[in-house]
């Protein structure tokens, strides 16, 4: 409930006033059943952004910290990923991954759509960078078609470390779905998850425009 008063009645229509999300593909989106949005990573709006066009709720699994936060700061990420419908996932341990990924799989097997960032993390540059693979088990533990989808400018309205956002319109970019159900039959296979992977990140790759870096960029944001 609290998803849908502050999209339709509190802060959507004024983000939708302000950004002007320019969208091309909405109609890409199924209507109905389980879908997998994988998306380039961007800023930290991404996940206000995604939720804010589509059609259907949007549901993206985020760090437990982003909940637990003190002050103004805590309060205001708090309410962000709230009413972004973000589940919280406790990524202190070894199991991080796979507890998102459990999360994001009970979403689709109740035939709603889950968000994922192939890539693990923000883009530090701008570039688009190595997927993971948890995209392709989701894929395949669900059945569920995976949609790509662009984000084009919104490293440009909000820059890693800035917390207002410049008034921009929003640029989006939904692509075909993907259908993996060809690979049913090979799950736990590590060189189709690649595959898979690989065939994702080509998809937002002409989609976005942005030069693609066959490196983790959590490898690279290691090594900076």
């Amino acid at each position: 409930m609290f998803y849908w008063l502050l999209k339709l009645v509190l802060l959507g229509p004024v983000l939708r006033l302000v950004f002007r999300p320019k969208v091309e593909g909405l109609q890409n989106v199924p209507r109905s059943g389980p879908v997998i949005l994988a998306c380039n990573h961007l800023s930290f709006s991404d996940s206000i952004f995604t939720p804010l066009i589509m059609r259907r709720k949007v549901t993206f699994v985020a760090k437990a910290e982003y909940f637990t936060g003190k002050g103004i700061k805590g309060w205001f990420s708090r309410m962000f990923f709230t009413g972004a419908g973000t589940i919280p996932v406790d990524r202190s341990g070894g199991e991080a991954a796979q507890a998102a990924l459990d999360t994001l799989l009970r979403v689709l097997k109740e035939g709603n759509i889950a968000g994922i960032y192939p890539e693990g993390t923000r883009s530090p540059d701008g570039r688009l960078y190595r997927g993971k693979t948890g995209v392709a088990r989701l894929a395949l533990e669900s059945g569920a078609p995976v949609v790509p989808v662009a984000l084009l400018n919104t490293d440009e309205i909000q820059p890693t470390g800035t917390l207002i956002p410049a008034v921009k319109r929003v640029r989006i970019r939904i692509g075909q779905p993907l259908d993996f159900s060809r690979y049913a039959d090979q799950r736990g296979d590590r060189f189709v998850e690649r595959a898979i992977t690989d065939e994702i990140m080509y998809e937002l790759m002409a989609l976005s425009g942005r030069e693609y870096v066959d490196v983790y960029a959590s490898t690279l944001k290691a090594a900076a």
